[in-house]
């Protein structure tokens, strides 16, 4: 006798890949990815800069009996970590592409522009000067392009 012979059932069609979406994230420009990398290196030196800063104008004071070089030193400390702080800020909401990083980042390329200009009213070096303001103005640029405003959602 022979054996009656079953055929397996056939195989579920497999379903095929989903769409792309038409609200899919929009994806991150590499000179955004770089600007947050850039930032974020930039905010940690800033915050350890601020610290040492707060401690060495409290050394100072110790050592020369001055209270005006503790003084000193707090507000540049202070300044150092509240500048170190908005780079974090920025280099997060660039990665994110949060639409408020585009103007954090203007903001703290412009006051970048301007400190520079304070410096060399105070009688820094001009040429130590150029290359921060060439850097901020770059950046500036590059923020200003339709295509990077509209990555942050500004259009």
């Amino acid at each position: 006798m022979t054996e009656p012979t079953t055929t397996p059932p056939p195989a579920p069609p497999s379903a095929p890949p989903p769409a792309p979406s038409s609200t899919s994230v929009t994806s991150r420009p590499t000179g955004i990815t770089i600007l947050a990398v850039l930032s974020a290196i930039g905010g940690i030196l800033g915050i350890l800069g601020g610290v040492a800063l707060i401690g060495l104008g409290g050394l100072g004071a110790a050592a020369t009996g001055e209270a005006a070089m503790f003084g000193l030193g707090a507000v540049f400390g202070i300044l150092a970590l509240a500048t170190g702080l908005a780079s974090l800020a920025f280099a997060y909401g660039a990665w994110t592409l949060q639409p408020w990083a585009w103007t954090l980042g203007v903001v703290l390329q412009g006051a970048s522009i301007v400190l520079a200009v304070i410096a060399i009213i105070g009688g820094s070096d001009i040429s130590s000067q150029i290359i921060g303001v060439a850097i901020a103005g770059i950046i500036l640029y590059y923020l200003m392009q339709p295509n990077i405003k509209a990555a942050f959602g500004r259009a």
